[in-house]
């Protein structure tokens, strides 16, 4: 029996391992995008309208598949839907390397948005099911720096080898390292059993009126669309925000953002261990929470001051500070909703927040396109990132005054 229990345990750790790799490797597709940006804009001639509209393309592919990923991954079980994301985002990935055309790119960019969309439903869902509470939180707070180690080694690692091999090759290699991971995903999980939920079966349809219905679900959507465009604006235009606004190179332009998500990561971890420990110190599961959200949302609102800053290196610590405060929230977001909601319906009400993110991500995308393109710089996105959190908090507690546990 303990052998068992022991087994069991390894096999928890090695599928939040493999979720962390499978992850990362996501973020790494996404950001390849715009740290080559100097090189595909001179290529492919794009203004920074095109630039946008490639990069809100993305974001609407995802939202659209995430309508039916949510279902698929409870429907399935995150085995299954896992290994055949990260197989299809792998071919699209590669897809680039062969694209002659804008539309041929945006074709290979929509297929892999839709295709990576199965990474967060799949995440938040695994830890619902094989983790218990403390445990949880802390696994989401690990499971968040994925993508920040993802954009830490983009930015080391792609624009050396795009100098050596050409921008195509690039794409090939992510692509590669995606089928490696199914490999080893589809023989390293085959003993997967949930931790002390056998009710919560993987199987269960979602009962759509009940989810609309729930104040709990539109919590969680209501909040990612307040919080995610943040995230979606700094994964996308920041290489651009240094080479525009410092005049840094693209070979050089890669060192701040390192920055900025070396404290992106922190702030992830930082929140799976400030939420247990208040716990620890005796407050409810809505203190513990609502106490930590407002300490990230306090967080970010010097990021601003990125814009008077004169300084690229001063800059990325301000916008780093800001996204360690993202992630700290972000992570108290995905812990709410493993909490709240119950298990069975937690992928999908994951992939609806992430389809409300994609959308107001998309409009932020655009909205930069156009300030920049209109001569108003970076100050209106600015300006939206610094508030978003306090937005978000104050929706929170309006529809959740006391946050309780689910049980069902």
């Amino acid at each position: 029996m303990g052998g068992d229990a022991q087994m069991t345990a390894g096999g928890r750790r090695l599928l939040i391992g493999l979720l962390f790799v499978a992850i990362a490797l996501n973020y790494v597709d996404r950001q390849v995008l715009a740290l080559l940006k100097p090189t595909l804009e001179a290529q492919f001639g794009w203004s920074s309208r095109d630039f946008a509209h490639l990069g809100s393309v993305f974001q609407v592919a995802a939202a659209s598949a995430l309508l039916f990923v949510g279902w698929f991954v409870d429907r399935v079980g995150v085995r299954i839907a896992l290994g055949l994301g990260v197989a299809l985002w792998s071919l699209a990935g590669m897809a680039h390397a062969f694209a002659s055309t804008v539309q041929q790119f945006v074709i290979a960019r929509t297929a892999l948005a839709a295709a990576e969309s199965v990474g967060t439903p799949a995440s938040v869902k695994t830890a619902a099911v094989y983790l218990p509470l403390k445990e949880r939180s802390f696994a989401l707070g690990l499971g968040n720096t994925a993508p920040n180690i993802g954009a830490i080694i983009t930015p080391l690692l792609i624009p050396p080898l795009a100098l050596a091999f050409g921008w195509r090759a690039a794409f090939l290699v992510t692509g590669v390292l995606g089928f490696a991971w199914v490999i080893a995903w589809m023989f390293g999980t085959r003993h997967l059993v949930p931790v002390d939920a056998p009710v919560a079966s993987p199987r269960r349809s979602v009962d759509w009126g009940a989810l609309l219905r729930d104040r709990r679900s539109w919590t969680i959507i209501g909040a990612k669309a307040l919080t995610d465009l943040v995230w979606w604006f700094v994964l996308f235009w920041m290489p651009d925000f240094f080479h525009r606004v410092f005049g840094m190179a693209q070979g050089s332009l890669g060192y701040p953002i390192v920055l900025i998500y070396l404290l992106a990561a922190a702030g992830a971890l930082s929140s799976g261990w400030l939420f247990p420990r208040l716990l620890d110190r005796g407050l409810s599961i809505n203190a513990a929470r609502k106490r930590s959200m407002l300490f990230y949302a306090l967080l970010i609102l010097p990021m601003p001051l990125a814009l008077q800053s004169g300084n690229p290196w001063a800059a990325a610590l301000l916008i780093g500070l800001a996204l360690f405060a993202h992630q700290g929230f972000s992570t108290n977001i995905f812990g709410l909703a493993a909490d709240i909601v119950p298990t069975s319906r937690v992928a999908t009400v994951i992939a609806m927040g992430a389809i409300a993110g994609n959308i107001s991500g998309s409009a932020m995308l655009e909205l930069a396109g156009w300030s920049l393109d209109a001569g108003h710089g970076y100050w209106p996105m600015f300006a939206i990132c610094a508030v978003a959190y306090l937005a978000a908090l104050a929706y929170i507690h309006m529809l959740l005054p006391v946050i309780r546990a689910a049980h069902t």
